[in-house]
């Protein structure tokens, strides 16, 4: 049975340690953040994930998932090692590659016999091919000779469901020139592999580019339904309808034609940004993926305008925010919309009452400059009460069946911001608010 190391305990590498460990297989996930893994050693998850604290707790109870700050006598057990360190995005959108880069090298110092090194973060076309250069400096510079094989095996991990996508993927990407490797790679998921979960093998640079692609391409997708929602609204047409309709074709599909205040987290706003860098680096301007990242900055700032805009000016009136994360089940404010709107609307004089059911704690961070507006507050309703206005952000399902009747009767003015159409407007204004939705 293959030994596995997973080098780097954020989302990507916790989820994959764990569930890699679920799958039988015996993982130590490492980090050199020895807080992170004393933690962790003490069942303290440092991510939310529905479902993750309890597989991690199953599987380090029979012993098939460790976590140690030893890198260099992790690499030295392990037959199979995971990259899975973070990429941020660098001041002119590229992918920050120096963790996966001091990595490689420490792979390449350590490393006793034949490695498979598989690249699980997200990194550009041309990352595999530098850390296979950069481990056989380091072995040069030993004078050892151990063998080698690179792989790129991108995730697709969807956060609140990532269990979930893990176990049950659309597809696994494989991409290696080695057979040794790949037939490694067939046998560490042998389990989706048997239950005939379909396998793409190819050569790593295209392995790198379907991340970029897929990613980037439903980005585009949220951002072409947000477009028609903005002109629905000029038109007076229907952009639910439109979007419905739309999803009917089987060439199309309903998924990600849901419109709303533009899309945030950790993999859209980064990973297009570093596809179009990509490309300009590569001489081949990607014209789509450039008017994505512009026109989802302009949504979310179109949002704050539309709030403005319908009460009349937001100075000196106390706004209440329901959702913060930038999507349900998660507490990742990385590139939410609301970071953008309650900005913008600050700018204008806002105050807030705030409330999200996971990310409170995040949201004190991400808002500090303008906490001095903001009231967090312990639930929804006393969030909306004495407020001129209610908006809400993040469709958490606990928004969706609010008690109407006494948000109206708490509400100061009646009006109703739905940025992600989770509300019928015949319901909302038979009850006396001013409803004001996406695309309608």
């Amino acid at each position: 049975m293959y030994k596995i190391a997973v080098v780097g305990t954020g989302y990507v590498g916790l989820v994959t340690g764990t569930c890699l460990s679920d799958f039988g297989l015996n993982v130590v996930c490492v980090d050199n953040n020895r807080d992170k893994i004393n933690n962790l050693c003490k069942g303290i998850i440092p991510i939310y994930e529905p479902g993750l604290e309890s597989i991690i707790e199953r599987n380090a109870y029979y012993k098939r998932l460790s976590f140690t700050t030893d890198l260099k006598k992790t690499i030295e057990e392990s037959d199979v090692i995971f990259i899975a360190v973070g990429t941020p995005p660098a001041e002119d959108g590229s992918a920050d590659l120096r963790y996966v880069k001091a990595v490689a090298e420490d792979i390449g110092k350590y490393m006793n016999g034949y490695k498979v090194i598989i690249n699980k973060s997200t990194v550009p076309v041309g990352t595999g091919r530098m850390v296979s250069q950069i481990v056989k400096r380091e072995l040069e510079q030993r004078n050892a000779a151990y063998e080698f094989d690179i792989v790129s095996n991108p995730e697709f991990l969807r956060e609140g469901s990532a269990i979930y996508d893990f176990t049950h993927p659309d597809r696994v990407v494989i991409g290696t020139e080695s057979p040794r490797a790949r037939e490694i790679m067939r046998n560490v998921y042998r389990v989706l592999y048997l239950n005939e979960t379909p396998f793409v093998e190819t050569n790593v640079e295209t392995a790198e580019m379907i991340k970029y692609a897929s990613n980037a391409f439903l980005a585009m997708k949220i951002t072409f339904i947000n477009e028609m929602a903005n002109l629905c609204e000029k038109v007076d047409a229907n952009v639910q309808h439109v979007a419905k309709a739309m999803g009917r074709d089987g060439r199309i599909a309903s998924k990600f034609l849901h419109p709303g205040p533009g899309y945030g987290g950790s993999c859209f706003p980064k990973d297009t940004k570093a596809l179009a860098k990509i490309g300009r680096d590569n001489d081949s301007v990607l014209t789509l993926i450039e008017s994505t990242v512009k026109a989802n900055e302009f949504q979310k700032i179109h949002m704050a305008e539309k709030i403005d805009n319908s009460l009349g000016g937001v100075k000196g009136k106390e706004l209440a925010i329901l959702g913060l994360s930038f999507k349900p089940r998660t507490d990742d404010m990385r590139e939410a919309p609301s970071i953008t709107i309650l900005h913008e609307l600050a700018k204008r004089g806002a105050r807030f009452k705030v409330y999200d059911p996971i990310a409170m704690d995040e949201a004190k961070k991400v808002f500090k400059e303008i906490n001095e507006k903001i009231k967090y507050c312990s639930s929804e309703y006393e969030t909306v009460k004495n407020c001129d206005a209610l908006v809400i952000i993040t469709e958490w399902n606990q928004f969706r069946n609010l008690d109407l009747d006494r948000v109206k009767k708490d509400l100061k003015q009646s009006y109703f911001f739905d940025l992600r159409n989770i509300y019928e407007r015949e319901m909302l204004e038979q009850r006396g608010f001013k409803y004001i939705a996406v695309g309608q």
